[in-house]
């Protein structure tokens, strides 16, 4: 299919900003240049009753957190949420909106965690802090009005690999038990393995070939991890046991096909997972759920999954 004209109309107006492509960027650019314009995105309209920002210690140090409540009486379901930015931009506040709906659309607690970043922090930086995070909610799950038996995790791009990463850990490493698991078009290799889609979206959807390749580099101690499951998900032994999961991709992404691999191996293994697609769609059409359809419907898919999976 075409790319749907709010996207076509979105890309053209990156293009007439003189926008830098992401692999032309220093780590120090890209976050002084995207962390504005996600954080400047209309905001959700979802109500909800209130948020917190929270250290939360780890073995690593302190973990910033976000903590979104919804309204109504509790206990919640609830998520670790991961954010994307390639391992190397993304914060909080770029994926507060994304955060806000999914805690008033599903009716759940969701803590944002703000992992460290590459390539300051390289892998397994990342993972850790977001292990340990998902830890810490199930532990104090009592304190946040959540509760522990309907716990999941999400994230989108980068967010989605350690969303990935995190639930074959947890099922490994004795728990906490997850019920969910949403991914959103997810970094499920990072071998450089050309898939098709990696082929056909090379250059000008947003995301590039080049772009993932800058992001691996920067995050990787050396060209030899890609190999790991810690970082590529798609390479572990053992798909069997993972939660149930949501995986949701765009057709002009290169990472679509990596995205849709993984949901079928889960699959082939026995877990419940859904595969959607979004014609017309691009890399990042899910933080513009404000301005895209295409977006928005990405969320009310999620949503109504969501509550599914995660139901009392």
């Amino acid at each position: 299919m075409p790319l749907h004209p709010q996207v076509e109309g979105l890309l053209t107006n990156m293009a007439a900003s003189g926008l830098k492509k992401i692999q032309d960027m220093t780590p120090e650019e890209s976050r002084a240049t995207f962390t504005p314009v996600f954080a400047s995105l209309p905001p959700s309209q979802q109500k909800i009753a209130k948020t917190e920002d929270r250290s939360v210690p780890t073995p690593a140090g302190a973990v910033k957190t976000r903590i979104y409540t919804p309204e109504g009486k509790g206990p919640f379901p609830a998520m670790t949420y991961f954010h994307g930015g390639g391992f190397v931009f993304g914060n909080l506040d770029t994926h507060d909106g994304v955060c806000r709906e999914l805690c008033g659309a599903v009716g759940m607690v969701v803590v944002s965690v703000d992992y460290r970043l590459s390539p300051e922090h390289k892998y397994p930086d990342a993972t850790d802090d977001c292990v340990a995070v998902t830890r810490w909610v199930a532990e104090n799950a009592g304190s946040l009005d959540a509760d522990p038996a309907r716990l999941a995790v999400g994230g989108d791009s980068a967010g989605g690999n350690l969303a990935a990463v995190v639930s074959q850990r947890l099922r490994d490493e004795k728990g906490p038990k997850l019920a969910a698991q949403l991914l959103i078009y997810p970094v499920a290799r990072a071998d450089g393995h050309k898939t098709q889609s990696m082929i056909d979206n090379a250059e000008g959807y947003f995301l590039e070939t080049a772009s993932m390749s800058y992001f691996i580099g920067h995050y990787l101690r050396s060209p030899a991890d890609a190999q790991l499951p810690g970082v590529s998900p798609i390479f572990a032994k053992d798909f069997s046991n993972l939660p149930p999961a949501l995986v949701l991709t765009c057709e002009f992404d290169p990472l679509r096909d990596e995205g849709e691999d993984y949901g079928k191996k889960m699959q082939a293994a026995g877990v419940p997972v859904t595969i959607s697609r979004y014609d017309g769609a691009i890399h990042g059409t899910w933080n513009f759920f404000g301005v895209l359809d295409l977006g928005r419907a990405m969320h009310n898919e999620a949503a109504r999954w969501l509550k599914e999976a995660l139901r009392g």
